[in-house]
């Protein structure tokens, strides 16, 4: 297990979204990416997740699959969430915990763009 205070892993969050390659990342215009914790009761709640399962990350919006051209566009952006404690709990190394972060954020945005999981594999995410 690693421990990092915040700031060590908001820079670890950083160098991992900068390894995510261009053609991903760019298509991140109306998401941001925020960092918690631990996800809540009622995060774990909305997937069927029981309260002492880990959860690494968590999309929350509409995949680009699910946008219309009649619906009102929303202002609000969508929103990817990198929980830290499970990441950490889960990694011996700054190396891996970095890697783990990066594949998190691709597997969120691949549901923001409608990617599956074969797809993820060839890219390198499985």
């Amino acid at each position: 297990m690693i421990k990092l205070n915040r700031k060590e892993f908001d820079s670890a969050v950083r160098k991992a979204y900068r390894r995510i390659p261009i053609e991903i990342r760019e298509r991140m215009g109306n998401v941001v990416l925020t960092v918690k914790r631990r996800p809540t009761q009622e995060m774990l709640a909305s997937l069927g997740y029981p309260p002492d399962e880990p959860l690494l990350g968590l999309y929350e919006g509409a995949s680009l699959l699910e946008h219309s051209f009649f619906e009102t566009p929303s202002f609000l952006p969508d929103r990817i969430y990198i929980f830290q404690e499970p990441l950490e709990e889960m990694c011996a190394s700054l190396a891996e915990l970095e890697r783990e972060i990066e594949i998190t954020v691709v597997h969120e945005i691949a549901h923001f763009l409608g990617i599956g999981e074969d797809r993820l594999t060839e890219l390198g995410y499985g």
